[in-house]
């Protein structure tokens, strides 16, 4: 199977979520630096602040991505579009099985507020029913229980716990587990 065509903006109840744009680098930039230390303790990519020009690249190879069907990264906004709010997608897509992976961050400032599990929800009944994915996965950290708690809450399995599979994304000398959940049909 090639990778179908795939709509670059999509709506859930309180949230519109889009295809990366070039265009976004100040809004990223200015989200992701307010929630770096949250994020660095989870993420590889957050380790050191963002600046302008990282962020237009970092864009506009996301944007060249989506368009090829090769990763579809969504950055998450407040319904009106006028404040970013997050980032998900599908990743590590095999358009071969179909098969791919749900990733997704929240910025501080909006945390607790169901956002990340509604976008996770709207993500797994698109990829089921849309696109058609026959194996979805939710991966993270073990300690990161905010974020094992939506893969749960949505009826994805526990189908493992690697240990000491990488190393935390803010000390590379301590080892992590790392969970894998997942959806099939």
């Amino acid at each position: 199977m090639t990778a179908p065509t795939v709509p670059t903006e999509f709506r859930t109840a309180r949230l519109l979520l889009r295809a990366p744009r070039p265009e976004d680098a100040q809004a990223q930039v200015d989200t992701v630096n307010a929630s770096l230390p949250e994020l660095r303790r989870w993420m590889l990519w957050a380790q050191e602040p963002q600046t302008l020009e990282g962020a237009r690249e970092n864009l506009a190879r996301a944007a060249e991505a989506y368009a090829t069907g090769e990763n579809l990264r969504l950055l998450v906004w407040n319904a009106d579009g006028t404040e970013l709010v997050g980032s998900s997608g599908y990743h590590s897509l095999d358009w071969r099985v179909p098969k791919g992976e749900i990733g997704y961050w929240i910025a501080t400032a909006h945390t607790g507020r169901g956002y990340a599990q509604e976008v996770a929800a709207f993500l797994t009944d698109y990829a089921l029913n849309d696109l058609r994915l026959r194996r979805i996965e939710i991966r993270c950290d073990a300690d990161n229980g905010r974020s094992a708690r939506i893969p749960a809450a949505l009826g994805y399995t526990l189908d493992a716990r690697l240990v000491n599979f990488d190393v935390a994304a803010d000390d590379p000398t301590r080892p992590r587990d790392t969970l894998i959940y997942s959806i099939t049909r």
